[in-house]
C-alpha cells in the first residue's frame, strides 16, 4: 500500500475564495466617464480614470494572480472601447 500526502490545496483554496470576493468586486458599477471622445486628451484621462477605478476596485486582492489577471483584461476591454469611441465620429 502507498501513502501519498497532496499539499498545497489550503493556499489555492484561499486564492479561489479571494479571488471570488475580487471579481465581485468588479462587478455592477466600477466609474462613470464623462470624455469628449473629439479631444485626444480627453480620451487619454478617459482611460486613465477607469484604469484607476478598476486598481481601486481590486486593490485590497491586489496579491492575488487571478485578481491580477482579470483586472488586467477588464482595464484592456474597457480600453479598447473607450479608445473606440474616441475615433467614432461625435
Amino acid at each position: 500500500m502507498i501513502n501519498s500526502t497532496i499539499t498545497g490545496l489550503d493556499k489555492l483554496q484561499h486564492q479561489l475564495k479571494e479571488a471570488r470576493r475580487g471579481l465581485e468586486s468588479l462587478n455592477g458599477t466600477i466609474t462613470t466617464l464623462k470624455f469628449n471622445p473629439d479631444d485626444p486628451a480627453s480620451v487619454r484621462r478617459a482611460v486613465q480614470q477607469m484604469q484607476s477605478a478598476v486598481d481601486a476596485k481590486v486593490a485590497s486582492y491586489r496579491g492575488n494572480p487571478l485578481v491580477a489577471k482579470v483586472a488586467e483584461m477588464t482595464k484592456n476591454n474597457f480600453r479598447q472601447r473607450i479608445l473606440a469611441q474616441g475615433k467614432t465620429p461625435a
